[in-house]
């Protein structure tokens, strides 16, 4: 049979917010976090050629590639067959708390059962996606989206009006699971009331302040837990996220735990004059990404290959695997 191929792209996220309350029963973290798509993305190139064998290449090689392991638990799932070639061209730096991993994961998880003519109900896909990694449900969503727990439960919410950002990601190498670590959260009944209700309140407030237009100024009640214990190892990221907040930007933080700094700016203008100050410092200029803009991206990009308008996208293939 013909050879089937796509090209997506694998939107990066920051963390607008990021709390992180104990750790659970499970031995996971229990956490609050306001993902948010950018501009920023890598390509994927996708070639489903049906077959007797199944078999995945990939191109880089790259360790614990987990857009293969996405492959993979698909065909574990649904007994698929065939020869799957995927090409990752990277943008995203690797590392530096953008999802760029997780999103790569994402991106096989919702285009593979178009090109192959499966159809996987989207609950099965969070599933799926939940045993890959903690942000990798984020992915199959995209936009502006309240997550709990592991980051599997979502709460989609209103883009910030001020789409213009600029990210830093520097050559500092931050270990997730040291940070957590060096957080030193107990289990989630850790926190004092007064300590937990603050940061709940916080979040209450800039959520609502997102969903109310126009509304109160969402940006001061932006946070990241990890980026006391981060700086304190890391001092040069400290120092960067106050270049940001000189240069104007409301908020300026770390994404994830780091090593990736970003802020938000109310302009265009703004933006440039940003980058500018932040000269040498590996500095990018990116949108904000909306739902229905993250959407429609993967709308066209699979449009050859699919019918209708749902989420997520609809094989025209049939059920054939």
């Amino acid at each position: 049979m013909a050879t089937r191929q796509a090209t997506v792209r694998a939107f990066a996220k920051l963390n607008l917010s990021l709390l992180v309350l104990g750790k659970r029963a499970d031995g996971y973290h229990e956490l609050r976090t306001v993902f948010q798509s950018i501009s920023l993305a890598d390509r994927i190139r996708l070639a489903w050629t049906p077959g007797a064998r199944w078999s995945v290449e990939a191109e880089p090689e790259i360790a614990n590639n987990l857009a293969v392991r996405a492959a993979e638990v698909l065909r574990d799932l649904t007994g698929l067959r065939g020869h799957l070639a995927i090409g990752i061209e990277k943008h995203i730096p690797m590392g530096g708390g953008l999802g760029g991993g997780s999103s790569n994961a994402a991106a096989v998880l919702l285009a593979l059962p178009v090109l192959a003519g499966i159809r996987i109900p989207f609950n099965e896909l969070l599933g799926l996606a939940t045993a890959i990694g903690s942000d990798v449900p984020y992915f199959l969503q995209g936009g502006t989206v309240l997550a709990a727990g592991r980051g599997q439960e979502m709460y989609p919410i209103a883009t910030p009006k001020e789409r213009s950002a600029v990210v830093v990601t520097p050559a500092v190498s931050v270990s997730t699971p040291e940070a957590f670590g060096v957080l030193k959260r107990g289990s989630v009944d850790s926190l004092t009331f007064t300590e937990l209700s603050n940061k709940i309140s916080n979040l209450r407030v800039m959520i609502g302040a997102l969903n109310v237009s126009p509304g109160p100024d969402w940006r001061g009640f932006s946070e990241n837990d990890f980026e006391s214990v981060v700086f304190e190892r890391h001092p040069q990221l400290g120092l960067i996220r106050e270049k940001l907040e000189r240069a104007g930007a409301a908020p300026a933080r770390m994404s994830g735990s780091g090593s990736t700094l970003f802020g938000v700016f109310e302009s265009k203008v703004a933006q440039r004059r940003a980058l500018k100050a932040l000269k040498g410092e590996s500095a990018r200029a990116v949108n904000l990404v909306s739902s229905r803009e993250y959407r429609s991206a993967w709308s066209r990009a699979l449009s050859e290959h699919k019918v209708g308008t749902e989420w997520p996208p609809r094989s025209r293939y049939g059920s054939s695997k």
